[in-house]
């Protein structure tokens, strides 16, 4: 009910947004002669602030169209390069660009936001690194005869991906991915498989959610699965594709992400509203860029959802060495001997607090200390990890150095 309530209300809203979107373009064309009067940039930014807090956010594009290598640019496209209906594994070929680089795959994170989230991710190691990214299907845009998609298919998932890429991969899971993708790993390491990457770097992932628990950490530990399912979880409405499935819907979990910080965002859209009135386009465009990512959400099918926060915030079974993957097999972190680890935080995270990526290094016992490295970053919360300029400028080259060190021992 709430799903549909949500979307007759973006529909009903639809008209009155069409009239702010036209009087905003009225008020502020070039072509108008009161365009710098006071009232006309007033009514402009009314007009454009409720255009924007009514409008429905779709997936947004990469838009990265060149990086630049040793001082010379290159063009880059983004192509599928391998395609489930639940995951698109994107290369971001380069053109004319260096024959040796090392691959690497980021893994993105299914927790509400699209892969595009970690623009900036890509964007930092395209110079180096002939680059891939998990795209993960928003559940609403699947039809319910695609069938499930559990943690379990998940583990599947990046299994694929890497036998796909085959050995020597450096594999790169931000945040929700970590606990997966060491799950992977560790049952090819102990399959004896030809294609184990040659590093994997976990950067803010809840590899062990009990230790330095945060606010989300809390509320999986003192809610019940059936308060998950009744409270969470809702069925997509037509005319979606994805009609009829239940679904962690992406507005409740952008709703989460922005009271845990409400007045900050609160002081933003203020911000942008005067910026707006004293002409301050840089100032505005930064704001609509940032704010166009953030709010583009997808949903999570009910059993991904409800398996996450049983497995990994409630019970946490990959870190008490008690997670059988469909239920059967016992997933071995410590079967892992020659695939690098390296762990990333960030000293001020707020959704994956100190200590929980670090677990990783307690798991995987029989990876050598000089195939290991832990790294906290000073002064940036769970997105500084990711993206920002202390991650171009502290986080990126330590990777790098991590891997090419891995890499010469090998």
């Amino acid at each position: 009910m709430l799903y549909s309530l949500v979307e007759m209300n973006k529909a009903a809203l639809a008209p009155l947004r069409l009239q702010a979107k036209a009087a905003d373009s009225l008020w502020s064309s070039t072509a108008n002669p009161f365009r710098e009067t006071q009232f006309a940039r007033s009514v402009s930014a009314v007009s454009k602030v409720f255009e924007r807090a009514t409008r429905y956010y779709g997936k947004p594009e990469w838009q990265i169209a060149e990086t630049e290598i040793k001082g010379k640019t290159h063009a880059v496209t983004p192509m599928t390069v391998w395609a489930s209906p639940w995951c698109q594994l994107v290369h971001f070929q380069t053109e004319d660009a260096p024959k040796n680089r090392p691959e690497l795959m980021i893994v993105a994170p299914l927790s509400g936001h699209y892969a595009t989230l970690l623009r900036g991710t890509v964007e930092a190691f395209l110079p180096t690194h002939d680059v891939y990214v998990t795209d993960w299907t928003d559940a609403r845009m699947a039809p319910i005869w695609f069938g499930r998609f559990d943690l379990d298919d998940y583990i599947d998932h990046i299994r694929d991906m890497l036998d796909y890429l085959d050995a020597g991969v450096h594999v790169l899971a931000v945040c929700q991915p970590g606990p997966p993708v060491l799950a992977a790993i560790a049952m090819m390491a102990e399959d004896g498989s030809p294609d184990l990457p040659a590093t994997m770097t976990f950067m803010g992932s809840p590899i062990d959610a009990r230790r330095s628990p945060t606010v989300p950490n809390k509320l999986s530990e003192e809610r019940s699965l059936d308060w998950f399912r009744s409270k969470m979880i809702h069925t997509v409405p037509a005319p979606w594709p994805g009609a009829f499935r239940r679904v962690y819907p992406g507005f409740i979990q952008l709703t989460s992400f922005m009271h845990m910080n409400w007045d900050r965002h609160v002081d933003a859209q203020h911000r942008f509203f005067e910026h707006l009135i004293e002409g301050d386009g840089d100032s505005a465009d930064r704001h609509e860029t940032f704010y166009d990512e953030y709010l583009s959400v997808l949903d999570l099918t009910e059993e991904f959802y409800i398996q996450t926060i049983e497995r990994v915030f409630q019970k946490a079974l990959l870190a008490r060495g008690e997670y059988r993957y469909r239920d059967e097999r016992l997933v071995k972190p410590g079967a892992i001997e020659s695939v690098g680890l390296m762990t990333v935080e960030g000293e001020l995270d707020d959704i994956s607090g100190i200590g929980q990526t670090q677990a990783a290094h307690d798991l995987c016992t029989r990876i050598p200390d000089k195939m290991k490295a832990d790294y906290i970053q000073p002064g940036v919360g769970h997105y500084g990890v990711f993206n920002g300029s202390r991650f171009r400028t502290e986080i990126v080259p330590r990777v790098i150095d991590f891997q090419q060190q891995v890499t010469k021992k090998k």
